[in-house]
């Protein structure tokens, strides 16, 4: 049985149990949880930056999006505080429209 020592989606052991493959999985800490996601969103950035496509590079930050929402609920926030935060520094600071450099 392949070792994956990395956080998975909630249903990703189902999908793998269903498909006849055996699987162990744990539940982490609130710690540890954090800790994981942020390895699972540098891992997902990782891939962005390799993305040789739109599509996949879509699919990529679909996935930093779910990272996103996991962390933020992780802070005892919503995506719509983040969104609130991310206006006002827009509104203070305008956006990445221009490419300055």
């Amino acid at each position: 049985m392949p070792t994956h020592h990395k956080l998975v989606r909630d249903r990703i052991p189902e999908i793998i149990k269903n498909s006849g493959k055996q699987l162990k999985t744990k539940t982490l800490s609130e710690d540890r949880y954090i800790e994981e996601l942020k390895k699972k969103l540098n891992e997902e950035v990782a891939e962005y930056q390799e993305a040789a496509t739109d599509g996949r590079a879509l699919e990529e930050l679909a996935d930093i999006l779910e990272l996103m929402h996991a962390l933020t609920h992780q802070h005892g926030a919503t995506i719509k505080e983040v969104e609130q935060i991310r206006t006002k520094k827009a509104d203070e600071r305008a956006v990445l429209k221009i490419k300055f450099f």
